[in-house]
């Protein structure tokens, strides 16, 4: 696919910076922009309605994106105290952050397949930032949608469980945090998120082949 200079690990990884920014700050912009869309204009209070990716960083989940494609951000404020139907409507917000790290993936992929095979340095690194970019922000959803605190999984899945549930899931959150970094550090968790992404990429690629022919 890529080779050469382009190859260089440390060209990939310059180029892996604004992929990271890029899927960071859209997977908690649209958790924000679905929130306000139901009726809570905490996020919106907080600035937290932005692209501007200094706003959502969080400096581990950021390392974690850049080094192993799989990472998070700092979370977007809600107040479930605005929504009409809360375990609904927080499940809603919750599934548009992966959501949107699918529809960026798609995108880029889009963007991605036609610059390929150029010849041209520019074309090719902006190719190559395209392709991190769907890969990274494939990382980002498929990782978040894990059903266990404080990932987007974990509250999309506390909306179908009994309410007593979510006293369980609160009380253990920092430890089951804990013991999360612990499994992604130690590459426990590497295979199978692997394994999904690469499910997902192909999926998003084959939909952009026959449409791009």
């Amino acid at each position: 696919m890529f080779s050469g200079y382009w190859n260089s690990t440390l060209i990939q990884m310059l180029v892996s910076i604004p992929a990271v920014l890029i899927c960071l700050s859209v997977h908690e912009a649209c958790h924000g922009f679905m929130a306000y869309a139901l009726g809570d204009p905490t996020a919106k209070n907080a600035g937290r309605l932005t692209l501007d990716p200094i706003q959502h960083l969080d400096i581990i989940g950021t390392l974690c994106l850049l080094f192993f494609h799989f990472g998070w951000a700092k979370p977007v404020p809600v107040n479930t105290r605005y929504f009409k139907h809360p375990r609904r409507d927080i499940a809603l917000v919750s599934l548009a952050g992966p959501v949107s790290n699918f529809l960026l993936a798609l995108v880029a992929l889009f963007l991605y397949y036609p610059l390929r095979t150029t010849s041209s340095s520019i074309v090719m690194a902006i190719a190559l930032m395209l392709y991190m970019t769907a890969v990274m922000s494939i990382g980002l959803g498929v990782f978040n949608l894990i059903p266990v605190p404080p990932l987007d999984g974990s509250k999309i899945l506390l909306s179908f469980l009994p309410r007593r549930y979510e006293y369980k899931f609160a009380q253990y959150e920092q430890y089951i945090q804990f013991a999360l970094l612990v499994l992604l550090f130690v590459g426990v968790l590497d295979t199978p998120l692997h394994f999904l992404t690469n499910r997902v990429y192909q999926g998003l690629a084959s939909i952009v082949v026959a449409v791009l022919g």
